[in-house]
């Protein structure tokens, strides 16, 4: 299926979560926010938010410094 990741098209197995979606990636959770569809995915909700066709998700990664 396909879904928009940060603005860009991507495909995407049907039925992962975005947490699948993030480890495919090689992105630690603890290191995101993530955002599906307008609205803000808890960490501890990653697994249970399944992807749909068109999904649109915006990962935002933590920057440190000063």
């Amino acid at each position: 299926m396909t879904i928009i990741l940060n603005g860009q098209e991507r495909s995407a197995p049907a039925g992962s979560s975005v947490l699948a979606l993030l480890e495919t990636l090689g992105i630690l959770p603890g290191g995101v926010a993530v955002e599906l569809n307008g609205a803000i995915v808890r960490r501890d909700a990653l697994a249970q938010a399944i992807l749909r066709p068109s999904d649109r998700i915006e990962v935002v990664h933590f920057v440190g410094g000063g």
